[in-house]
């Protein structure tokens, strides 16, 4: 780490893990200057290098230049600072769903030299309250249609001491934006370190103790210069499009950072839909999309009635395993493949990746330049080659837990291990075979839940499904499917048989889902992601 810091509050400095505790960092390839602020190098450094009338920001009905977006970002930095009094160092959470607005006001508090911390907008008052306290923030801001939670939670908060209001419409009617249209569009950005700590990034859970994953300045140019660059080929001329909040380091790369880096154009929509991607890629030709495996099949339900998705050159799929169906089925509609990545909160993005000219169902990928992976079993010893282990990584970026004894979990001996169980074959590929904790041990067999997904997909009537662990006093646990089926289907006794009998001729007889039930709907999370733990929790 660099020795030079602009943050004269030093909290989350302070509250790093020891260096021994951190994982190691391979930097070789991404040379940065010691003074870099990314809130600069994505709008200010992009109109100097002769952006500043291409369309960087879409939504709410405007389309924002890059120039239009310096200067906005410049007016309300000048606020934080000379009104709010926000001081390098100190954190700010921002509570907003996708808009132009809250990308301004990150990027904003980004160049007045604070942490920011991006929240959900589902997040209740209780939950928000976590966070604070974690990340003792001392300012928040947020959309104006969202505030009764936040303001609750700065009731009861000892930290909290500044909620100010945004315009998420892009109206420009609430105080921080009327603040801000009497400000300068020149600011001198804070000229943070590349080691200064730019962002924290709460996991998906917050229920018990939610943990803060710590990320400096250069570790936004790093997935960008990496992933976005090798893998993606970003060029000014995209247009992006997806349906993870911003709120997610996901979210955050996708629609924010990856196309600001490249003078490319993001298209943010506050309820990201199936349909309403479908529509904003049909008006817009988006070019790069990233959502979740569900969501895009579907898109492929609406491609049967007539969508027109062929402007797509990358679709992104991440969040959860690509099932092998869903690939081939996008392969056969677009002739074009869907990259399958893995990424973490901890790591920032992602860091295993198919690539345009190498990729293939059922597949994650090799690791993105500059990432190192490996396979061991639960003593930190590799395992061999086409053997299930847990998934150590370590690259340019890495875990590094604020102020939490749970950084000894995630880092070992100098790796990230990241609770995923993978399979490498004799290529070097990596294969997901489930969440570490969500292998299904029945009467001792080890069972993967995508891996028996993935055959019930492939069946016409089935839509969506979820497979989990269930307990079965004879074998310990069994597998149980909870499946969505088409429209017209029957959920009756014959389909349970109809649907086993299937999936015992796709895959080894003893994985199919002895218990099936059927459902309208999977719950999910904001960005689709199918929450696996709540049809656990329906096990009466």
């Amino acid at each position: 780490m660099s020795g030079y810091t602009a943050h004269v509050d030093t909290f989350t400095r302070d509250n790093l893990p020891p260096p021994e505790a951190q994982p190691d960092f391979l930097l070789t390839g991404f040379d940065y200057p010691e003074k870099i602020n990314i809130g600069v190098e994505l709008t200010d450094r992009m109109v100097a290098q002769g952006f500043g009338d291409h369309t960087a920001l879409i939504g709410n009905g405007r389309r924002r230049t890059y120039k239009e977006l310096a200067d906005w970002t410049n007016r309300l930095a000048h606020v934080l600072v000379e009104d709010l009094g926000v001081k390098p160092g100190n954190r700010v959470l921002v509570r907003s769903a996708n808009n132009p607005a809250m990308v301004a006001v990150w990027l904003a508090a980004t160049k007045a030299g604070a942490v920011v911390v991006n929240t959900m907008p589902m997040l209740r008052a209780g939950e928000l309250a976590k966070i604070v306290d974690k990340a003792q923030v001392t300012h928040a801001l947020c959309d104006t249609r969202l505030m009764d939670e936040l303001v609750s939670c700065a009731k009861e908060s000892a930290y909290l001491k500044s909620v100010v209001g945004f315009d998420g419409t892009s109206n420009h009617d609430a105080e921080l934006d009327r603040l801000a249209l009497e400000k300068s569009v020149s600011f001198d950005s804070v000229q943070t370190s590349r080691d200064d700590v730019a962002l924290l990034g709460f996991t998906s859970g917050t229920t018990g103790r939610p943990k803060a994953t710590v990320h400096y300045h250069r570790d936004l140019l790093i997935i960008a210069d990496g992933y976005a660059k090798e893998i993606l080929g970003v060029t000014p001329e995209d247009i992006f499009v997806g349906s993870p909040p911003l709120a997610f380091t996901f979210g955050l790369g996708g629609l924010a950072v990856f196309p600001l880096r490249f003078g490319a154009t993001a298209t943010l929509l506050e309820t990201a839909s199936p349909p309403n991607m479908i529509e904003i890629i049909e008006k817009f030709r988006a070019t790069v999309c990233f959502t979740a495996p569900t969501a895009y099949r579907a898109m492929l339900r609406a491609m049967d009635e007539g969508a027109d998705l062929s402007s797509l050159r990358a679709a992104v799929s991440a969040g959860e395993t690509l099932p092998g169906p869903v690939y081939e089925e996008w392969m056969a509609k677009t002739g074009k493949p869907m990259l399958d990545g893995i990424g973490a909160t901890e790591m920032l993005h992602i860091f295993i990746s198919n690539r345009f000219d190498d990729h293939r169902p059922a597949c994650t990928g090799r690791p993105v330049n500059g990432y190192e992976v490996k396979i061991i079993d639960e003593d930190g010893e590799p395992v061999p080659t086409g053997e299930p282990g847990r998934l150590a990584v370590r690259g340019p970026t890495g875990c590094r837990y604020l102020a939490d004894d749970r950084q000894a979990d995630y880092v070992r001996d100098g790796w990230n291990i990241t609770g995923d169980t993978f399979v490498m074959d004799e290529d070097g590929y990596l294969h997901f075979a489930a969440r570490s904790d969500d292998m299904i041990v029945s009467a001792g067999y080890n069972i993967a839940g995508p891996e028996v997904e993935a055959a019930l997909l492939s069946h016409p009537a089935v839509v969506e499904c979820a497979v989990v662990a269930a307990p079965d006093d004879a074998r310990g646990q069994i597998v149980q499917a909870h499946v969505v089926l088409s429209e017209g289907q029957i959920g009756d006794e014959n389909m349970v048989k109809l649907l086993q009998a299937h999936v015992k001729a796709e895959i080894a007889p003893y994985k199919y889902p002895r218990s099936v039930r059927f459902v309208t709907a999977l719950p999910k999370t904001e960005s689709g992601k199918i929450q696996r733990f709540r049809l656990r929790d329906r096990q009466d």
